[in-house]
């Protein structure tokens, strides 16, 4: 599953709950002619690593082009991932009227929507609780929002046909071998079933019947989650939008005037906006907003080649599953619709944002050593891509949503939740700029602000010590 919330920088509750992965940032080095009293230097553009699993194994498709010279819109909005797409959709659907224009830095799918995990979850999971759900009242909330996204995607890839997305209501197994962990499995089954939500504890050969492996002692099954392939998804989305958004790929913006009116420039011009969505997660912070309130934490994920009808055989098991840790530094795995097995562990601090030369490496290593541990007579099966990507996180869980200053607005901050909770903020932004109202978005609105981050050289200090530690006292559960 990944890092949560409290567990990032000691004594100051740093993180919340991850899923997924993807992001990074590029340096920029060339010169923008404009007003210095009135431009913002973008400082920092996405740029991952060159071997996304999922986006080099779902469909090949032609980018959109990136945009040349100048272009002008009611909207504009900043990021194709998830929570971009969502509002682009929406805004054009509510406004059929205006033309929307999605600027995105790398292709889509590329990035973070297409190197998470590709969990859809529904339930709340709070580390920070004993019972992993606290406040009831704030848990059917975030249960509320979780379900409002899983709704959305699977309207849209059932309208769509979007078929790469290969969208399974599987259900999520969370499973421990550790003490440690089969206590978080219990005190969590205690929390969901007071929220009066289903699961079930499965234990012993049966576990060994579903994953192939008898690795692990104890699971708690929850039916609500969906999987997918996080990176055909975001194409299929892509590819589906409305007639009046105009999708611009491999276009960064590398800077911006927010007064006398919104100006993003381009390497070979400029768009003209007379509202602006930022969807770009931590990079929103690069824009001039949450300064030292969202940072990058990357994961790491490994997918092994299409697994052999002998070696299928060898392993038993169900054909399609996936496992999210107890232990919250501990490995995500997947059986994935093509019979890939998928490891998911290890996380840096990348404070820059950026990938780190080496840490794919580094890290495929370590995916080697857990997906042996669990699969021992697949210990010739190799890893065909390995990949990193960046998490927006904030110190307190929270987002950054809603009105940012005049005619600009943001869905920043996912925490790790970017497949629903991202496409749930994206989507009620939209509504919300429409004049809608509903009860997702009063929540979204009583959010607190995120909280701010100590100074460097103590948050990299902290956060670095905590990962290093968390991921060190994952004993088998890593």
């Amino acid at each position: 599953m990944g890092i949560s919330r409290r567990k990032l920088l000691v004594g100051t509750g740093i993180g919340a709950g991850v899923i997924a992965a993807g992001g990074g940032a590029t340096l920029l080095t060339d010169s923008v002619p404009s007003d210095p009293e009135s431009l913002l230097r973008i400082d920092a553009l996405p740029s991952d690593d060159p071997t996304p699993g999922w986006f080099h194994t779902s469909q090949k498709r032609i980018p959109k082009p990136a945009l040349v010279g100048d272009a002008k819109a009611p909207w504009v909005v900043i990021g194709g991932g998830f929570a971009g797409l969502a509002a682009a959709r929406r805004l054009a659907l509510n406004f059929p009227d205006d033309q929307v224009i999605l600027v995105e830095a790398q292709q889509v799918g590329f990035g973070t929507s297409g190197r998470n995990a590709g969990f859809l979850i529904d339930v709340p999971h709070d580390i920070s609780a004993p019972d992993y759900i606290g406040d009831k009242a704030v848990a059917r909330n975030i249960l509320n929002l979780n379900q409002t996204g899983q709704r959305i995607l699977k309207d849209l890839v059932e309208e769509h046909n979007i078929t790469d997305a290969h969208m399974r209501h599987s259900g999520k197994y969370q499973a421990a071998v550790e003490d440690s962990g089969i206590a978080v499995l219990n005190a969590y089954r205690g929390g969901l079933e007071a929220l009066g939500e289903k699961c079930k504890l499965i234990e012993g050969d049966e576990l060994k019947d579903i994953f192939g492996t008898s690795f692990y002692r104890k699971a708690l099954y929850t039916p609500g989650t969906i999987l997918v392939q996080p990176s055909g998804l975001v194409k299929g989305l892509a590819d589906t939008l409305p007639a009046n958004v105009t999708l611009y790929e491999e276009t960064p913006i590398t800077a911006i005037e927010y007064e006398p009116q919104i100006v993003l420039h381009h390497a070979t011009g400029r768009i003209t906006a007379d509202k602006l969505i930022l969807a770009n997660n931590a990079f929103g912070t690069h824009f001039g907003f949450g300064p030292r309130t969202i940072f990058p934490i990357f994961t790491y994920g490994s997918l092994t080649r299409p697994l052999t009808k002998s070696e299928q055989d060898s392993i038993g098991g169900e054909d399609f599953w996936g496992i999210i840790p107890a232990d919250p530094f501990g490995t995500t795995s997947r059986r994935t619709h093509d019979n890939r097995i998928l490891i998911r562990n290890s996380f840096s601090f990348n404070e820059d944002g950026r990938h780190k030369p080496g840490f794919t490496e580094k890290y495929r290593q370590t995916h080697r050593q857990s997906f042996e541990r669990r699969y021992p007579t697949l210990k010739d099966v190799p890893f065909e891509h390995t990949w990193g990507g960046g998490l927006g996180m904030t110190r307190n869980g929270s987002s950054l949503w809603g009105e940012l200053r005049r005619n600009v607005y943001g869905a920043l901050g996912c925490n790790g939740l970017g497949t629903v909770r991202c496409t749930a903020m994206g989507t009620m932004l939209a509504d919300w700029l429409a004049g809608k109202s509903n009860d997702t978005i009063d929540y979204l609105h009583s959010l607190p602000k995120p909280e701010w981050n100590p100074p460097d050289p103590f948050l990299t200090m902290g956060v670095n010590f905590t990962l290093r530690r968390g991921m060190h006292n994952a004993g088998l559960e890593a």
